[in-house]
């Protein structure tokens, strides 16, 4: 299964920029893998579930 950067809790709207940009600094390694699409998901990926801290409080 792969993730999807528009559901990730890390891929936020940046204003100075005007674009979307993925708040994880990456290494040289893990550029590679995701540049060259050798990387299946993300292991960064965090679900951006805005109803879970209510779900917990209930």
């Amino acid at each position: 299964m792969t993730s999807n950067c528009d559901a990730c809790v890390n891929y936020v709207y940046d204003e100075d920029y005007e674009c979307y940009c993925c708040l994880v600094n990456l290494d040289e390694d893990e550029m590679y893998r995701f540049l060259s699409g050798t990387q299946s998901e993300c292991p960064y990926f965090r679900l951006d579930d805005e109803y879970a801290v209510v779900r917990h409080q209930i």
